[in-house]
């Protein structure tokens, strides 16, 4: 697993550079190539964590989707990990920036309830399309196969148009629209599974 998740590791972090978010938070400078692969490594050893990493069989295909439920977090290993973050990622001044972009998109999703939340989801640029593995199609069904067996939604956002689509083509429902600060729109989307005894 060792070698495997310094290649998911690798792939996240070259991932992240087609993402807005990530663009805007990464500290622009010379060690920005160091601050990507921080920011992948902290995110895929989360994810590991809490048993939310789901990748595809070639390691081109990555999405962490979180089971979030009222519970407490560990709320000191998420504050040492914010400030990590700010200090090897984001710098001060983008970090806070940051923090209140994400207290907006927190705000749309339930505060209560159990829920799945892709925080992530990408697919290396020679894996997509139409290919012979249909990545994105059979990580897709593991998504979808997670929400029926727990019988609850998925919640994701995007600020990506052809993502937005590509979910929604995928079957969840866009919820909201948002004008994001930086004039982008970012898109809210839920995903509900069927219910058990309909498929009985």
């Amino acid at each position: 697993m060792d070698k495997d998740k310094k290649q998911i590791i690798k792939n996240v972090a070259k991932l992240l550079q087609e993402v807005p978010s990530s663009l805007e938070v990464v500290k622009n400078d010379a060690k920005k190539e160091q601050r990507f692969n921080y920011l992948a490594k902290h995110m895929v050893e989360k994810a590991i964590r809490e048993d939310a990493l789901i990748v595809s069989e070639d390691l081109k295909g990555i999405a962490i989707l979180f089971k979030i439920d009222g519970s407490q977090k560990n709320f000191w290993q998420e504050l040492v990990d914010d400030v990590k973050l700010a200090f090897y990622v984001t710098g001060i001044r983008k970090g806070l920036k940051a923090l209140k972009t994400q207290n907006v998109v927190r705000k749309q999703r339930p505060n209560q309830g159990t829920y799945l939340y892709c925080w992530f989801w990408g697919i290396l640029a020679d894996a997509r399309g139409v290919t012979d593995k249909m990545t994105a199609f059979r990580m897709k069904d593991e998504f979808y196969e997670r929400a029926y067996h727990l019988q609850i939604p998925i919640y994701a956002e995007t600020r990506i148009r052809r993502v937005a689509l590509a979910y929604q083509r995928y079957g969840f429902k866009k919820l909201k629209d948002w004008q994001h600060p930086s004039g982008d729109t970012m898109v809210f989307m839920r995903y509900d599974p069927p219910k058990k005894q309909d498929h009985a």
